[in-house]
């Protein structure tokens, strides 16, 4: 079985260890949970392509702010997995790997692992850096991927697709050309300092 009976997925491996027990590729002709993954980790058994259809559907927030609400993303299961397969395409066309491995690829090189919260002391606040649980370094990767994505078409001539695809291919080389890999390595970097 393949995943929409396009991609397979037997022979990827994810090297990061701790990522290793949350990058779901599953094999399944048809991805869609409906939304059943409600339990505390039960995010970790959605399979990966799917997430990041899911996040297509809601690219805007920024903090607090919804800055982008665009026309695409309308929560539409069909309209956000074709704007993913459309890019795995892309992908493929490009790279001549296969998209999914470069997707694994991609998430690796950009979770940060270390990024800083705020401990009040005395009524001071000072920054703190901490590690990045596996949960949530797999879900900041896939958001930074897509507001790049959006980031690089939104109000542009480049379609959605192509820019989907061209974020996940500078991630998954590790080019810091990236959105993702930008604030990777602004997270680090910040932690680094509040240490």
């Amino acid at each position: 079985m393949k995943i929409f009976d396009i991609y397979e997925t037997k022979n990827i491996e994810v090297r990061d260890p701790g990522l290793k027990r949350y990058i779901n590729l599953q094999e399944k002709l048809v991805l869609k949970t409906h939304g059943r993954a409600k339990a505390r980790f039960e995010k970790g058994k959605v399979n990966i392509v799917e997430r990041l259809a899911n996040l297509v559907a809601v690219p805007g927030h920024r903090g607090k702010k919804h800055k982008i609400i665009t026309g695409r993303a309308s929560g539409k299961y069909s309209k956000n997995m074709k704007i993913v397969l459309s890019s795995l395409n892309i992908i493929q066309e490009k790279t001549g790997k296969n998209p999914i491995q470069v997707i694994a690829q991609a998430v690796e090189n950009a979770a940060p692992r270390d990024e800083i919260t705020v401990i009040e002391y005395g009524g001071a606040r000072y920054p703190q850096a901490v590690d990045v649980s596996p949960l949530r370094r797999l879900n900041l990767v896939l958001r930074n991927l897509v507001h790049g994505a959006y980031d690089k078409s939104f109000n542009k001539k480049t379609k959605i697709e192509e820019s989907l695809a061209q974020e996940i291919i500078l991630a998954g080389e590790g080019s810091m050309e990236s959105f993702a890999m930008q604030k990777k390595n602004e997270s680090e970097k910040q932690a680094d300092s509040a240490r």
